[in-house]
């Protein structure tokens, strides 16, 4: 990369947040796996994220931005460039609205678990779908993250957005285009937060629902192995999850990684996985579930870093 000690010394000025260099991503995902980013940046406000972005965009510096990596693999020669993380971003209140309702507003770093509790000990209802999906409110959005028949899109009022010049805008829910599992936004931005719009409703029948839906998924998610969640989207009409269970797949095995006996569509670390055991695991799936059914399964999780 070029001028590296200079861009790596004029982003330690920028920042008033964390900044590692040479940090290997293992550390900093959900499923343990991945090798060393350049260089990983904790922003502390918006306009920091900003200035940071502008910087680097401006170097032609890569820039890849992720939440608290719960859907992510880096692989194992790791990226070149730099990540800039949310995860100092924590802001979160709520906001009356009258009638009725009242909205949750939420920086991207903030967990969807906080989200939902705020949500629960307000009585606000309508995110209850989001309990016990991990990840932050950046990704979550960015994800149009799901369950129980409702989406991210079902409750947003509207989205703060970081443009790839480094400048944020406000958009409402009906200006953005939201895709199954995805937000399509323009090159290079970045989701900086959201206002969730929700209904007062009972504080006991808010909570009862919340731990109706942290039962049933800690009854099929293999909660006690590092993952990143969902592998697959499910194709229409049939979940992911029984397409491999049917196609005989659960407990396969490949190094360190498994796809588990518990829920299909979950890839397990054993302990001793490396991102190119589970990328590997990933291309098994797909090729065996396309050769018994010409299904595609399409992955989920987000896979970047050198080839």
């Amino acid at each position: 990369m070029k001028q590296a000690t200079g861009w790596k010394r004029k982003l330690t000025e920028l920042a008033t947040g964390t900044v590692l260099f040479d940090e290997c991503m293992d550390r900093h995902t959900s499923i343990g796996v991945g090798g060393p980013a350049d260089a990983l940046v904790f922003p502390e406000s918006a306009a920091e994220a900003g200035r940071i972005v502008a910087f680097l965009r401006a170097e032609g510096i890569a820039v890849f931005f992720m939440g608290n990596g719960t859907n992510l693999l880096v692989r194992d020669d790791g990226f070149r460039g730099v990540i800039v993380s949310t995860k100092a971003l924590r802001s979160i209140r709520v906001e009356e609205r009258g009638g009725g309702r009242a909205a949750i507003r939420a920086e991207a770093g903030a967990s969807l678990a906080e989200v939902v509790a705020l949500a629960a000990r307000e009585g606000l209802a309508g995110i209850e779908f989001c309990a016990g999906i991990p990840g932050s409110v950046g990704g979550g959005i960015r994800m149009n993250a799901g369950a129980w028949g409702s989406e991210m899109k079902d409750v947003l009022e509207s989205v703060d957005l970081l443009n790839g010049e480094g400048n944020v805008r406000t958009f409402p829910r009906a200006s953005l285009r939201f895709e199954y599992r995805n937000l399509d936004l323009p090159e290079g931005a970045c989701v900086l937060g959201g206002i969730f719009d929700l209904a007062r409703g009972d504080r006991g029948a808010v909570e009862a629902r919340i731990r109706e839906i942290l039962r049933t998924r800690s009854g099929k998610h293999p909660l006690q192995y590092r993952s990143a969640g969902s592998v697959f989207k499910n194709p229409k009409g049939v979940p992911a999850g029984r397409i491999i269970d049917e196609a005989g797949l659960k407990g396969l095995t490949l190094g360190g990684a498994r796809v588990s006996e518990m829920h299909g569509n979950f890839i397990v670390n054993l302990g001793s996985a490396r991102a190119a055991d589970i990328i590997g695991l990933i291309g098994i799936v797909r090729d065996r579930v396309r050769e018994r059914t010409g299904i595609d399964l399409e992955p989920e999780v987000k896979i970047i870093g050198e080839e």
